[in-house]
């Protein structure tokens, strides 16, 4: 079960296929490699924008890729920019395609080259590649290239890029607007490395003290926002009642904290062993966020697929779940509205 072997060329990659050959800090720490291809979709530019030209390849599971999916749908870019879902089981080989592994929801490469594997992809756009080989990736039909593979710059290039292509309405919505930017990227230096990766950092630590310090400032982080939606729940509050991350209107620090706190109940609680308390009935505020996002906002909700993120976490890291048996609960993965 997505363990075929589809390799190009005899160099040993498993290092950077297989999630549990990660280097590790000597305390024991974790930390995540900086993505390697950054290219842009612009006007005038090597990569231009173009109705059916690029792919995005992405796992349902993994949360950098989910919030490309969440901007896509946003945007209104399904017709623009066609999709591949990789399987959850990611294993030696790393994320399989449909082909590999006939997960339910898994497809092919859309037609890209027929891999069997993403890390395939990665050595046939550059065969001396040596990062990992992650999603999401936005790839280019034309060049045959990779465009970028760096989440929070694909979410950037679909809240802009295409705009001339879709509706007003969507064309409207920005996501990144000019006047909340500085508080949005203040955001960011914060909420990236304590939330975001911090459950990654408290789940891969290999050491007592390097899991204590992370966990730490992971539920410091989210005592935070819970501080700051208190304030906005009384401040800025729309007509709705719907209060956000930044100001009084969904901006891309929702989406980049949403995919993180979708998956702490049903994943980060237990299997990462974030459990000073979960989401639902420890924080009030985000938990209404989160219900009022997945809920109410359609590209939230349809991009979301628990079976996928339990799937993927509790299978694919045997060094912190050898049996990799997947846990039924918690139920219900979201609950409703009212509750």
């Amino acid at each position: 079960m997505a363990e075929n072997n589809s390799n190009i060329g005899a160099r040993d990659v498993s290092n950077m296929s297989d999630i549990s050959k990660s280097k590790m800090e000597k305390d024991g720490s974790y930390n995540r490699r900086p993505s390697s291809f950054r290219n842009w979709i612009e006007k005038g530019g090597k990569y231009e924008p173009e109705a059916g030209r690029y792919h995005l390849i992405v796992s349902y599971a993994c949360p950098w890729a989910h919030r490309t999916l969440i901007t896509r749908k946003l945007k209104g870019l399904e017709d623009i920019v066609s999709l591949s879902v990789v399987s959850p089981h990611m294993g030696s080989n790393g994320w399989p395609f449909k082909n590999a592994d006939e997960f339910p929801g898994a497809t092919d490469d859309g037609g890209i080259m027929g891999a069997q594997h993403v890390k395939d992809i990665y050595l046939k756009v550059q065969p001396e590649y040596d990062g990992k080989f992650t999603v999401p990736v936005l790839f280019d039909t034309k060049s045959q290239s990779i465009v970028n593979n760096e989440s929070s710059e694909i979410l950037r290039m679909f809240n802009t890029a295409f705009n001339d292509m879709i509706a007003p309405e969507q064309a409207s919505l920005d996501l990144y607007p000019e006047n909340l930017r500085d508080e949005i990227e203040k955001s960011h230096e914060w909420v990236y490395p304590t939330i975001n990766n911090g459950v990654y950092r408290s789940g891969f630590a290999t050491s007592q003290s390097a899991y204590e310090d992370a966990v730490t400032k992971l539920f410091d982080s989210l005592d935070r926002v819970e501080k700051i939606f208190e304030s906005q729940k009384s401040q800025n509050a729309n007509s709705k009642g719907e209060y956000f991350l930044i100001s009084d209107r969904l901006t891309e620090s929702d989406i980049r904290l949403y995919t993180t706190i979708v998956r702490f109940d049903p994943v980060y609680h237990g299997h990462f062993k974030c459990n000073y308390r979960t989401i639902r009935d420890g924080y009030p505020l985000i938990h209404k966020w989160l219900q009022n996002l997945y809920w109410n906002y359609p590209a939230f909700k349809d991009t979301t697929d628990f079976e996928h993120i339990k799937t993927h976490y509790y299978w694919s890291h045997p060094h912190i779940n050898p049996t990799r048996v997947i846990p039924l609960g918690p139920i219900p993965n979201i609950r409703p509205l009212d509750s």
